[in-house]
């Protein structure tokens, strides 16, 4: 249970900070295919990270 615990951490601190790196993506622009290619790997991995970190206790207030 612990391990699961940890990864579910890990899932909502890296949902909650990576919208922070979209930002040098939109301002270097998308203009090529690498570009629009690493804006959806990053989208995708936000969605992953969000349904991972989803039940993480510390994100409650008690």
């Amino acid at each position: 249970m612990y391990a699961w615990s940890t990864v579910t951490a890990i899932g909502f601190w890296i949902g909650t900070l990576l919208p922070v790196v979209y930002l040098p993506v939109f301002v270097a622009g998308i203009d090529s295919v690498q570009a629009l290619t690493l804006l959806f790997g990053l989208l995708a991995v936000h969605a992953l990270a969000l349904i991972v970190g989803h039940g993480y206790d510390g994100s409650r207030t008690r």
